[in-house]
């Protein structure tokens, strides 16, 4: 089981200049970085830059050192190996499903806490979680204990939120983009060494899978250490906004009208950035192209993790290995890893009109997602099934920082936060009820090979609704283009480049504004 980093709120969208860094992990990657909509003063930064440059070093480090669990593309095997000796059967219906489940009920509470409590608390709990999940995985042996090792796993994939937010307390705005690549670049590095060492431990140093935990415990409790080391951050993006700076506020107001200051305060949670925030939600929906791909965020994303919840169940039921040294998780997960950054470096320099093609290009590639998944289905070749999913995911990936520019170079840094959170949420809302009915014990409780046919089908109806919406947009695009060109139409293609941090703002009905 290898799980992806989705971007969350202030995890890849903190309101900065829209550019995805290369992903795989998670969101397999995906981080989305906004451009500032303001350029606050850098004097702080300027004074002190060696101390920023070295918690951003330390950073990278951690995020480098806490991404290598050379166990985690084992899990799978590891489960079903005569140590576990746990059935197929009990892995997809029983315990798999619990990931989803926790993992949806634990990201708002991290999403909110992660900004609450500046960051630091929140990878700690979260290197906690990874020495839990370690510790059962070496010493578990019953249902009940795998199941609570998913519950803890999905409490390490919402708390992925605090490390890519992290990056924003820790230098200005102007830096904001380079230095995120760099915290984005150290994860990857960390996700390829730890699948690479992995498969290197197995193939060759014929280490069993115990062991292969056990190494990986050692390595997620030097990250929980490097956790505990990290600097803890005096502002947030929500709710730890020039703390400072309010207080010498009310202090000058108290020297020169002590009787207002007296005055009972009106309740301010109205007047937080969180709830004007939220009140601007309703605008955001009505417009198109944030429509479109906050959509596909949300339904397509759904299907590929679940594709990746699932994927190394059916890759033993189609080659069940006798023998650890014969499994290619590893160097498969490794492989995609690359081929992830690589589409996602690709899709920054792709230049079409993306008020005309967007929907057309959804099409086709999830068309040819929903192909894979059938070959995926339906093959009993191993190998088939490993050039698959790297496809698939590089397929995804290709769309992710697409996506991403198109979502966040409209919005203010709090405002883009808040739509990718909500977007996330939202596509695990539906992935809950989807692993409820097909995997879940409880429900249809589907065989593996059968649930990525219905997977197929999901991609397959997505397909069709996204051929709708093309062919609605080109029809009307070449319908005006003779009457002089509709909008847009002589525009010239347009690559995924920054948004300038001056652009102009359009003021919202709060007084909040939004890039035009």
């Amino acid at each position: 089981m290898v799980a992806e980093q989705p971007i969350i709120g202030g995890d890849g969208s903190d309101g900065e200049k829209t550019t995805k860094l290369p992903g795989a992990e998670d969101g397999d990657a995906e981080l989305a970085v906004c451009t500032p909509d303001s350029q606050p003063t850098t004097d702080v930064f300027q004074e002190e830059p060696r101390k920023w440059k070295f918690a951003v070093i330390f950073l990278c480090f951690y995020g480098f050192m806490a991404s290598i669990k050379p166990g985690e593309s084992f899990i799978t095997p590891n489960l079903l190996s005569v140590e576990k000796n746990f059935t197929r059967e009990q892995l997809t219906n029983e315990i798999n499903p619990v990931l989803t489940y926790s993992y949806m009920a634990v990201l708002v509470p991290a999403f909110l806490l992660t900004d609450f409590l500046r960051y630091k608390p929140v990878l700690i709990i979260q290197g906690v979680s990874q020495v839990i999940i370690w510790l059962i995985l070496l010493l578990g042996s019953t249902l009940l204990q795998m199941q609570l090792m998913e519950f803890f796993y999905g409490i390490t994939m919402a708390c992925r939120v605090a490390y890519s937010s992290y990056i924003f307390s820790l230098v200005s705005p102007v830096l904001y983009q380079r230095v995120a690549g760099y915290s984005r670049s150290a994860v990857l590095l960390g996700v390829f060494t730890s699948s690479v060492l992995g498969q290197l431990c197995v193939s060759l140093g014929n280490i069993t899978y115990y062991s292969l935990s056990a190494v990986s415990l050692g390595f997620v409790s030097f990250g929980l250490l490097l956790a505990s080391c990290l600097p803890w951050p005096k502002r947030s993006l929500f709710f730890n906004r020039g703390q400072e700076k309010e207080k010498a506020t009310n202090a000058e107001t108290d020297q020169i009208n002590p009787a207002q200051s007296k005055k009972p305060s009106k309740s301010k949670w109205k007047d937080s950035v969180l709830v004007q925030m939220l009140l601007e939600l309703k605008h955001v929906v009505k417009m198109p192209n944030l429509r479109l791909w906050s959509l596909w965020w949300i339904f397509n994303s759904t299907g590929y993790y679940l594709v990746l919840f699932y994927v190394h169940i059916l890759w033993y039921k189609v080659h069940p290995a006798t023998e650890s040294k014969d499994v290619y998780n590893g160097g498969v997960e490794a492989a995609s890893t690359l081929l992830s950054a690589l589409t996602s470096f690709i899709a920054g320099y792709t230049k079409i009109r993306w008020n005309v093609w967007s929907e057309l290009l959804i099409t086709v590639i999830t068309a040819l997602q929903a192909g894979l998944l059938l070959l995926m289905g339906t093959t009993n070749n191993i190998w088939v099934c490993y050039i698959a999913y790297v496809l698939f995911r590089g397929f995804y990936q290709f769309l992710v920082p697409i996506a991403t520019f198109q979502i966040a170079s409209s919005l203010t840094k709090e405002l883009c936060a808040l739509v990718f959170g909500m977007n996330t949420f939202l596509g695990l809302i539906l992935k809950s009820i989807i692993t409820l009915i097909i995997s879940d014990k409880r429900g249809l409780g589907l065989d593996v090979h059968q649930q990525f046919l219905v997977y197929f089908i999901y991609f397959t109806l997505l397909t069709v609704i996204y051929l709708v919406c093309a062919a609605v947009v080109l029809v009307r695009h070449f319908r005006n283009r003779p009457d002089g060109g509709g909008a847009g139409a002589n525009d010239p293609p347009t690559e995924l480049t920054p948004v300038g941090a001056s652009s102009e703002t359009e003021p919202l009905s709060n007084g909040k504004n939004i890039k035009s």
